[in-house]
């Protein structure tokens, strides 16, 4: 049995419930999940960072590394 590393995101605030400090993160089978632990606000991503599941792609914000 693995143990499941729960990190909190410092400074971070939810997007729903607008608290600070209340945002942790886990990877369980190849995908980050993100949770609040005031309001159970939830979301998750792919651990490679596709977002395959976001159906409107003008939602979808991109990460670009600067060369």
């Amino acid at each position: 049995m693995s143990v499941i590393r729960k990190r909190f995101i410092a400074g971070a605030v939810c997007p729903k419930c607008q608290s600070q400090d209340t945002l942790m993160l886990w990877q369980k089978n190849a995908f980050d999940y993100l949770e609040c632990k005031k309001c159970h606000y939830r979301q998750s991503q792919t651990v490679d960072g596709s977002d395959s599941h976001i159906k409107d792609k003008k939602l979808q914000i991109e990460i670009f590394t600067l060369k």
